[in-house]
């Protein structure tokens, strides 16, 4: 996976609901260009998020293959994943595309990268991006140690990169998938 500065992105399940989160820091070299960009999106009539860390077009492009992937499977996002990733790795003009994707909704999440790889972690929680290790670190203690939502790790731990991160702020934006039967 890429290292992207300007960009985190933290995702979480807990309790029926998910939320995925990304600052909204945007850097072009060592010059910060935006500060209130938006990195993650509910697509798919609202029941899928994603979040992107890597050049905005290519991640865009690749947002759009992906709603198509979701569209073909029904929404399934482990066929769609597989498949997206699958078709990423073997054209020659998606291979240059410079950006990796976070993916969830009510049952699953994964990490989508240019390499091929298809990644579900084990414990709910998964970071992207430059400040991605500090958000991840920052979440899985407040999911362990407390009683809080998805949604409210997401804004905690995200702050918490925030701090630390150079490449990454606080203005941020959350988005949450809430399953009506949890």
């Amino acid at each position: 996976m890429s290292n992207y500065h300007g960009t985190t992105i933290l995702a979480v399940r807990r309790n029926g609901k998910c939320a995925i989160g990304g600052d909204g820091q945007l850097t072009l070299d060592d010059t910060i260009i935006k500060s209130k960009g938006k990195k993650v999106r509910k697509i798919f009539e609202e029941q899928v998020l994603v979040g992107y860390a890597g050049a905005a077009a290519d991640a865009l492009a690749l947002l759009d293959i992906f709603e198509g992937k979701l569209k073909q499977h029904n929404g399934n996002l482990t066929m769609s994943a597989l498949d997206m990733a699958k078709e990423w790795r073997m054209d020659r003009n998606l291979r240059r595309l410079e950006a990796d994707m976070v993916v969830m909704d009510k049952q699953k999440m994964y990490l989508i990268s240019g390499l091929g790889e298809v990644i579900e972690p084990d414990d709910n929680i998964i970071a992207l991006g430059s400040g991605g290790s500090f958000a991840l670190s920052a979440g899985r203690a407040l999911y362990q140690h407390t009683e809080m939502t998805a949604a409210e790790i997401v804004k905690a731990a995200l702050s918490i990169a925030s701090e630390i991160c150079i490449f990454t702020n606080a203005n941020l934006t959350i988005e949450e998938l809430v399953d009506k039967a949890g």
